[in-house]
């Protein structure tokens, strides 16, 4: 069986403190802290204020990164899926 989880960077490190080798821990990475804000902006979903808190928790999450098993570096969206799905394929081959 296999179990896919989107959770936040201290969830995905819990999850692989928990499983170990038997998971495959994946962060999905902005090219920037910059383009991040102008993404967020551009939804027009969140308050300035939102939009803040959320670029400073990605301040911080970026720098768990090396803890993660796998970097992806979400700049083409279509690249980032197939770069993601690689990895999980080789992981589940293995």
């Amino acid at each position: 069986n296999v179990i896919v989880f989107d959770v936040d960077v201290i969830g995905g490190l819990n999850l692989k403190r928990i499983f170990g080798d038997r998971a495959c821990a994946i962060f999905i990475m902005p090219p920037s802290i910059e383009t991040l804000r102008e993404r967020l902006v551009k939804r027009g979903t969140d308050s300035p204020e939102t939009i803040e808190c959320r670029v400073a928790k990605a301040e911080f999450e970026l720098t768990k990164a090396p803890k993660f098993d796998h970097v992806v570096i979400n700049d083409d969206l279509a690249q980032a899926i197939e770069e993601a799905t690689r990895i999980l394929s080789d992981f589940l081959a293995r």
